[in-house]
Order: structure tokens, then C-alpha cells, then sequence
């Protein structure tokens, strides 16, 4: 080897070295995007939960003035009563349909475990 030549194992373990700052410098950066958007997701949170208490105020201020415009035409508790009724069976409606999604919801992530048996095989007839 003349002077100055590099082994092919220094240049091998220089690769080795670049790839893996490489690797460590892509993982920081997704580091730091996770974190920007996390903090974009909390706020964004802030606001749906504060727009979700909103909400419920208004529809329980809705049902309300429906019951008192009930109550012009008919006893104070059948008026409750209708209403109370009738959020019952929205209710149930909701819950029912919400349990029929569920069950349709598959637990395991089917496609990235076929990808990563795929990966290991490719892996392993590579190293053959």
C-alpha cells in the first residue's frame, strides 16, 4: 500500500461512522418536529376541549327551551318527560351504532406486520 492509501477496512469503518451520524442527525431532526407538533397538538386540544365544554352548554340550553316551550302546551313533567325520552333513544342509537365500529376495529396493524415479515425474509436470504 503506498503512503498515504487508506485500508479498505478504514475506509469501511469511515462509511460505517457517516451512516450512523447520519442516522443519529435524522433521528434529532425527527426529534425536534415531534416536539413542534406536539406542542401544536396541545393547543389545538385546548381549544376542542374548551369548544367541546361550549357545546355541551348549548345543547343542554337548547333542551331546555324546548321543554319550556313544552310546557305551553302541556304539564311541566310530561314536557321533561318527552324530552328525557327522546335523548334516551338518541342515546342508545349512538351507543349501538359506536359498538358496531369497535368491533369492526382491528387491533393489530395487519399490513406492517406482513411488511416486516417481508423485511426479515428479504433480510435473511441476503445474508445467505
Amino acid at each position: 500500500m503506498a503512503p498515504g492509501e487508506r485500508s479498505v477496512a478504514d475506509v469501511l469503518q469511515d462509511i460505517i461512522r457517516d451512516v450512523q451520524e447520519i442516522v443519529r442527525s435524522e433521528v434529532r431532526l425527527a426529534k425536534t418536529e415531534l416536539r413542534e407538533e406536539v406542542a401544536k397538538a396541545k393547543t389545538a386540544a385546548g381549544l376542542l376541549g374548551a369548544a367541546a365544554i361550549a357545546a355541551l352548554f348549548a345543547v343542554f340550553f337548547v333542551l331546555l327551551t324546548i321543554v319550556y316551550a313544552l310546557t305551553l302546551v302541556m304539564a311541566s313533567w310530561a314536557a321533561a318527560l318527552i324530552v328525557g325520552l327522546a335523548l334516551a333513544v338518541l342515546a342508545t342509537v349512538m351507543v349501538m351504532t359506536g359498538l358496531n365500529q369497535f368491533k369492526q376495529i382491528q387491533a393489530t396493524p395487519a399490513r406492517a406486520m406482513d411488511s416486516m415479515k417481508e423485511n426479515v425474509e428479504w433480510v435473511k436470504q441476503q445474508t445467505k
